[in-house]
């Protein structure tokens, strides 16, 4: 047997006033996703432990079966480790946001989806004009990038940025827990300002703002951590060989601790624009000499952070009939048989444009095991089904039973 997990990241969310009720995944066209539902059998999984904050860091971990009380440290070890960045013990890693501020306020937490070749320039300028020996600023991927503080206290309060739209950014800068964490606390503060004063004016911005787009006019660093001790997937589950694929750096670096192989795909965007033929066929070619592959897709969660219901909608048909449809037409010509699991990391409702704890749907379709009475997929429709409410590792040791 060998498995997919499409994870259609922030596909959840809550009925809608204006639609009647209903959520995107109950409007979206996805006949495959339904047909899979109806074969397979469905439940809920909570990804996200009631004392830790609902980030797709978490989500995803929790997905793939870790421990994540015990294994987490924070979203710029995972991104580190992305894109090559080995941390040493006393490096202090923090995902490091490009943001748009706007009379004082956050607008969005990536700078109206800034492009890579943009973006790079303006890490680049402030690595040169705020790095040093102790401070290095790493190039991720469109707004996501890496601050490294080498000897920082980690015991410093962040506040993710897209969950603070519209806030002032003044009450949401970084707090120290501790009076060991205060310089710590004290140097982010000073970057976050520092960055704006250089920022302002520089000629990406200048450009971005005669065009009528957003301006990347401050950074945000946030989710700070050290690097951690993640057992890989064949030590928890004894997965021989396993691929990740994704346009997110966070979710790569999940891959690369989890020892699984990184697989890209050209133009792959974590947009609506995504190259989703691209990661279908990738997924498939994987699959022919991978036990596992988890297919990691982005785009409904920025729909739900921007709360454009029409686009989280289309998202979620895009996901089925350009990946879910090739995924299940090419694995039925295999002679080996396929699991195919389909389910979010976490709700990012429209109403809110956050994410939150809520318990996620997931299906399992097992060839040839025996349905139950669930017919389509949606947040209310897999309550019907036999695996219930699950947690922990419960999804996985399901998944590859």
């Amino acid at each position: 047997m060998k498995y997919i997990i499409v994870l259609g990241d922030g596909m959840a969310d809550e009925p809608l006033a204006a639609y009647n009720g209903k959520t995107p995944l109950q409007m979206a066209d996805k006949p495959y996703i339904d047909s899979l539902a109806k074969k397979g059998r469905a439940g809920l999984l909570k990804t996200v432990p009631d004392d830790m904050p609902p980030g797709s860091e978490i989500a995803n971990m929790a997905v793939l079966g870790y421990d994540v009380s015990s294994v987490f440290e924070g979203r710029g070890v995972l991104e580190a480790a992305s894109i090559g960045v080995k941390l040493e013990e006393n490096d202090l890693a923090l995902r490091c946001n490009l943001i748009c501020l706007e009379d004082g306020n956050i607008k969005n937490h990536s700078a109206g989806h800034i492009s890579n070749d943009e973006s790079y320039e303006l890490i680049d300028f402030l690595n040169k004009k705020l790095g040093n020996d102790l401070i290095k600023f790493y190039p991720g991927v469109s707004y996501r990038h890496l601050l490294v503080i080498k000897n920082g206290k980690k015991q410093v309060n962040c506040t993710p940025p897209h969950d603070v739209p519209g806030k002032p950014f003044r009450s949401c800068m970084v707090k120290a827990e501790n009076n060991l964490a205060e310089e710590t606390a004290k140097l982010l503060n000073y970057l976050i300002l520092r960055s704006q004063a250089l920022l302002a004016d520089h000629p990406v911005n200048r450009k971005r703002k005669e065009a009528g787009k957003d301006i990347a006019n401050s950074i945000w660093p946030w989710s700070p951590g050290y690097k951690p001790q993640m057992p890989t997937l064949k030590e928890l589950f004894g997965i021989s060989k396993s691929a990740v694929i994704s346009a997110v750096d966070l979710i790569q670096g999940i891959g690369v601790y989890a020892g699984m192989d990184v697989i890209k795909v050209e133009g792959a965007t974590g947009l609506y624009d995504t190259n989703y033929e691209g990661k279908a066929k990738a997924t498939i070619d994987a699959l022919r000499d991978h036990d596992l592959v988890y297919l990691h897709v982005e785009a409904s969660d920025e729909a739900g952070h921007e709360g454009n219901v029409e686009l989280k909608t289309r998202t979620i048909s895009y996901l089925d009939a350009r990946i879910v449809k090739y995924l299940v037409e090419e694995t039925e010509k295999m002679q080996e048989p396929v699991t195919i699991a389909v389910l979010p990391d976490h709700p990012t409702p429209c109403a809110t444009k956050i994410h939150t704890r809520d318990a996620v749907p997931f299906i399992i379709h097992k060839p040839g095991e025996t349905p139950d009475a669930v017919q389509f997929y949606d947040e209310f429709e897999v309550k019907k089904g036999a695996y219930g409410l699950l947690s922990g590792d419960e999804f996985m040791k399901a998944l590859l039973s």
